[in-house]
């Protein structure tokens, strides 16, 4: 049995066409599967669309979160649910584009437990490339660890790969990295990636710039290791200009203390240490969240097999 996790957001116009084109690719390959749309909150009318496949769909499966919680919690939600055998995770947008499934699955049947898709000659518009690129190469200085920026969520992993990544209930979901985490043997293909169209990316600045720091706090210590260093390259200088300041002194250079190396050291000094304690705030408040236990997501409706369930 074959599962397939997409989120879905904004994408009413297209989850026909997404359905019919998943259906046809996987007909090749099992008669037996599922398709789990998981609904993070979209403003348009993308699950009254859902709940209209779903009668004319019997593979169909579709969760609808209480509020738009994200694209990795809304894979998280799809990913719970999932009973296949091997579970295939893409985007609704039809950038990744269903014709790449058999490709991924025959990979898989190669003794591979997880099988990731590398977009080539992505099809993005210029910000969209270059904030991922920064994003990804600021990811891997930051954690130590080399990340592809070719590759995101589409791929195909087997059920044990699946299992320990939902074992991970932590409060901040980033998927490519939880997959890399839990190992297992795996590889990737290059595959098309599909033009965009006149859709609107999910992603703008900030979203961008938010999903980084949730991922800087929750998978490096970096940050902490740096503002250590920047504080011994400051105590550092300091000991040399107080060195400075001594033989000035003793030479008779300085018959006043001046007004202005005071004022810089205190404005250098005080600058650094808040700096400093808003990096630790940022990691308690992250802790904070995450001792509470609250839930990764919540699910207002829920419809498979045709009903409302």
């Amino acid at each position: 049995m074959i599962t397939i996790v997409s989120p879905v957001y904004r994408a009413e116009n297209i989850l026909a066409e997404l359905i019919d084109r998943i259906k046809s690719n996987l007909s090749g390959i099992t008669d037996s599967f599922e398709i789990i749309l998981v609904d993070d909150y979209s403003p348009d009318n993308s699950w009254l669309e859902i709940e209209r496949l779903a009668i004319l769909h019997p593979e169909i499966k579709a969760l609808k979160l209480s509020r738009n919680f994200g694209q990795h919690y809304a894979i998280t939600a799809g990913l719970d649910a999932a009973k296949g055998e091997w579970v295939i995770v893409m985007d609704c947008d039809l950038q990744d584009r269903p014709e790449e499934i058999p490709a991924l699955f025959a990979k898989a049947q190669e003794g591979f437990d997880v099988v990731l898709a590398r977009r080539e000659n992505r099809q993005d518009g210029f910000f969209k490339r270059l904030s991922s690129k920064v994003f990804y190469r600021t990811l891997a200085w930051l954690t130590g660890s080399h990340q592809d920026e070719s590759i995101a969520n589409f791929g195909i992993y087997h059920q044990k790969v699946i299992q320990e990544i939902v074992q991970m209930r932590e409060s901040i979901r980033y998927f490519p990295t939880m997959v890399k985490w839990v190992g297992f043997r795996q590889t990737s293909i290059p595959v098309i990636h599909a033009e965009n169209g006149d859709r609107e990316t999910a992603y703008d600045f900030k979203k961008l710039f938010n999903l980084a720091l949730d991922i800087m706090l929750a998978y490096s210590d970096k940050p902490i290791r740096l503002t250590i260093k920047l504080g011994l390259i400051v105590a550092f200088i300091g000991f040399l200009y107080a060195i400075y300041t001594l033989i000035r002194f003793l030479s008779g250079a300085i018959i006043v203390a001046g007004y202005a190396s005071l004022i810089i050291s205190l404005w250098m000094l005080s600058g650094f240490i808040l700096i400093t304690l808003g990096m630790v705030g940022l990691y308690v408040g992250k802790t904070f969240q995450g001792v509470k236990k609250r839930p990764i997501y919540i699910v207002e409706k829920r419809v498979g097999s045709g009903q409302s369930l």
